[in-house]
């Protein structure tokens, strides 16, 4: 147990926040950011998307359901670092199998506990994400050379993370009863729900790696593309950007999610840029520009699409819009090529845990693949 063992928080503007050691002792960096999610944090540690950022939980009391073998979103960890208020003392939950801490500590992730997580987010908000490291045990040093290695690390904008996510060699998930349709889901950092929710609508899809080509995906046999979310700045997805511009030439279904709307919006023509702090957590308001509902959304992400609300434009594929947006700050969460079959949306459709009033475009990928046919 590491209860007892001294840790800082040390933010690339100088701040430190000092609480105890959770999880594995030593020394991590990563972007610090803050997600508001109440519930789904072994979700969270195991999301691709989450590489190379160190986490900071903003409910107050982490671990209470402990660690199953159920949940992951994938197979292993991802997150650099993680930072919470108060872990539970006790797991307690009927498929829980370990604490958070144990798994925490057996695939070396570093932590803290015991810090104000409030004050963090609130100057997170205030300044921005930003660059930070947990140091705990014998890592600790004087806070000038602590504040110097978390300056010397490397920035997320112009991090090409993609490829350290991605899958090494394609697989498949077939379809649950009768086989509808034939997907390629290019994986930039894909989730486990992911596949599992084309499969129940009779889809079998092929997870290629993130440098696949338009002829491994025609070699799939693929009725539409899939671009998942993933990890990075989208301005470095020049490959993907390509294929995507392709499969667009071809009129092949299409369809992108979070990290994926990003490279279609590449690929349509439009720049991207970091947010302040990015949008992560659970309860997310996005309104569609065409009917004015507005659905609760998972999100994670610290980029996006350049564009206003309901905006319309012209790109080499046809006509386009901005198709969604965030209630709270009018960034572009969705698109929509007029003119052709392909959109995207910057939040996340097969969220677990998470609000389900997106689910349904997993649909509309169908009946896109249906009409194309």
């Amino acid at each position: 147990m590491t209860a007892h063992i001294p840790a800082a928080l040390v933010l690339e503007d100088g701040r430190i926040f000092r609480g105890r050691a959770y999880g594995s002792v030593g020394s991590t960096l990563g972007e610090v950011v803050f997600t508001t999610g109440m519930t789904g944090y072994q979700e969270t540690l195991t999301d691709p998307s989450y590489h190379r950022q160190i986490v900071v939980q903003t409910a107050p009391q982490i671990g209470n359901t402990g660690w199953n073998d159920e949940d992951d979103e994938s197979a292993r960890i991802w997150v650099a670092g993680y930072a919470v208020r108060e872990p539970a003392r006790i797991a307690s939950n009927w498929r829980s199998r370990r604490s958070l801490e144990a798994e925490l500590e057996a695939q070396g992730i570093v932590g803290i506990a015991g810090i104000d997580t409030r004050a963090l987010t609130r100057h997170v908000r205030e300044a921005g994400a930003m660059r930070g490291g947990v140091f705990s045990g014998a890592e600790l040093a004087s806070d000038a050379e602590l504040l110097k290695r978390v300056t010397g690390s490397s920035p997320m904008v112009g991090a090409d993370l993609a490829g350290d996510v991605t899958t090494a060699e394609p697989y498949v998930v077939p379809a649950l009863g009768e086989k509808r349709f034939t997907v390629a889901a290019l994986d930039l950092g894909i989730k486990s729900n992911t596949p599992r929710m084309m499969a129940a609508r009779g889809i079998e899809v092929h997870v290629l790696p993130a440098g696949a080509s338009l002829d491994e995906v025609l070699a799939a046999g693929a009725d539409g593309l899939f671009l998942s979310n993933g990890p990075g700045d989208p301005a470095t997805t020049d490959q993907q950007v390509e294929l995507t511009r392709q499969a667009l030439d071809r009129k092949l279904p299409l369809f992108g999610i979070c990290f994926g709307n990003q490279v279609l919006g590449r690929a349509l023509g439009r720049g991207t840029y970091k947010l302040r702090y990015g949008h992560r957590g659970i309860n997310i308001p996005v309104i569609d520009a065409e009917t004015g509902k507005v659905a609760i959304t998972a999100q994670n992400h610290g980029f996006a699409v350049e564009g206003e609300p309901g905006e319309r434009f012209d790109t080499e594929f046809g006509r386009a819009m901005v198709s969604h947006h965030c209630a709270n700050d009018g960034a572009v969460e969705g698109l929509a090529l007029l003119d052709g079959p392909a959109f995207s949306v910057q939040y996340h459709p097969e969220a677990a845990a998470g609000p389900h009033d997106a689910a349904p475009l997993f649909d509309k990928f169908v009946d896109l693949m249906s009409e194309a046919r």
